[in-house]
């Protein structure tokens, strides 16, 4: 039987423009060999979660331009902490019990750099949210 520690780490895409060096600090390390594989596996499930969030909030967002659409992401991400938090949750569920450990030293900073790969993702996904959504799900 494998361990937990083991299933996790073996369902993560590689991604291999994700710098990993000796020199590193240990944050962007974090980042790089944990965050970011566990966003890009996560990314279906933040689309289906944002568009959610999108639909509980009368569908404004649809009627925005393209820059103000880009403006409700990144408000979404860095003010709605109830989003936010259920974000984090979704992700720190995927840490193993060794980076969990590594992740409650410097929480903040990592919540941070979270956040922002989050809301890359979804800003560089922004053509899937469309109206045509909406009425399909009607």
């Amino acid at each position: 039987m494998t361990s937990r520690t083991e299933d996790l780490l073996a369902i993560r895409p590689n991604i291999s423009s994700a710098k990993i060096y000796d020199t590193i600090g240990s944050e962007e390390l974090f980042q790089n060999k944990t965050i970011r594989p566990i966003v890009k596996l996560q990314h279906d499930l933040l689309i289906v979660v944002f568009k959610n969030y999108i639909t509980k909030h009368k569908n404004v967002f649809y009627e925005l331009s393209l820059e103000k659409q880009l403006a409700y992401i990144d408000n979404t991400i860095h003010k709605d902490t109830k989003f936010r938090n259920a974000v984090k949750g979704m992700l720190i569920g995927q840490f193993t019990v060794e980076e969990y450990a590594l992740y409650i030293q410097n929480s903040s900073s990592l919540n941070k750099r979270m956040m922002t790969i989050v809301k890359e993702r979804l800003i560089d996904s922004i053509q899937v949210f469309t109206k045509t959504d909406v009425l399909q799900a009607v």
